[in-house]
């Protein structure tokens, strides 16, 4: 047996002498703390399948929206606070991806934990915001089990929720999950 893996190992360390695979080694290793610490910052959220609480919330414009009148098509749903920097860095991926998505999907975004609606709305004219804004509460934010900002999630056309990210997402990352 100690034959077995004296080959075994020598095989092993010809070929971490190739760079393409000591690269590939750390990309999976990489990739797969990616995955776990992922699979960690969400692991309160909502499990896929099922139902997305459904809400009817108020937009800057004094329009109301609710979950049930976006079915048909998949939402991304974004909640946010005017303080998060993280979430302003955010915001211009989000209207990436609104406008990649056109009729086929919502983009919509739900802020909460703000003073009041003059703080959303000075985030709003500071980053060029072009998406829907509603105006959540604590009661939607714990209810949706939002603890970090940003965090993102993915609606099927029924409503339910497929996915969910925390943190800054880049737009390829927006499109990835949206796509799934």
């Amino acid at each position: 047996m100690s034959g077995t893996w004296a080959r075994a190992r020598g095989t092993w360390e010809q070929a971490r002498r190739r760079w393409w695979v000591r690269w590939g080694v750390d990309l999976l290793l990489i990739g797969l703390v990616f995955v776990a610490v992922s699979t960690w910052q969400t692991r309160r959220h909502a499990r896929a399948g099922t139902p997305a609480p459904d809400f009817t919330l108020r937009t800057l414009s004094g329009d109301t929206v609710s979950l049930e009148s976006l079915r048909g098509r998949p939402v991304v749903l974004a909640f946010w606070a005017p303080w998060c920097g993280v979430c302003g860095a955010e915001s211009s991926n989000l209207s990436q991806l609104r406008k990649l998505a056109g009729d086929s999907a919502h983009v919509v975004s739900v802020a909460v934990a703000y003073e009041d609606t003059a703080d959303v709305q000075r985030f709003v004219d500071a980053h060029g915001v072009d998406y829907p804004v509603l105006l959540g509460d604590d009661a939607l934010q714990r209810t949706w089990r939002v603890d970090v900002f940003p965090t993102v999630y993915f609606l099927s056309p029924e409503g339910h929720i497929q996915r969910s990210v925390v943190g800054y997402t880049t737009l390829a990352g927006l499109s990835w999950r949206w796509w799934l």
